[in-house]
């Protein structure tokens, strides 16, 4: 008696994977959370080269800790 495989009678209409080349929300927050921490971090470099006032600094501070906290948190919550 041979041996069948029963995934070989599925076709593409009855999988119920989705398409690869969709992004999650997950995926565009990631991104644009890394692109303020970027964007931030840069600011606060020049902030820092062009002798800014504290409160500029503070500011690109919270906003480069806040992101990166996120980050993290996501992060460690994907773990499980």
């Amino acid at each position: 008696m041979p041996h069948t495989d029963m995934n070989t009678n599925l076709t593409p209409s009855t999988s119920t994977s989705a398409a690869p080349d969709r992004l999650t929300r997950g995926e565009v927050a990631r991104t644009l959370l890394w692109s303020v921490v970027v964007i931030s971090a840069v600011a606060n470099m020049a902030a820092s080269y062009s002798g800014a006032d504290t409160w500029v600094h503070l500011v690109c501070g919270m906003v480069t800790v806040l992101c990166g906290g996120t980050l993290a948190v996501r992060a460690l919550r994907g773990r499980r």
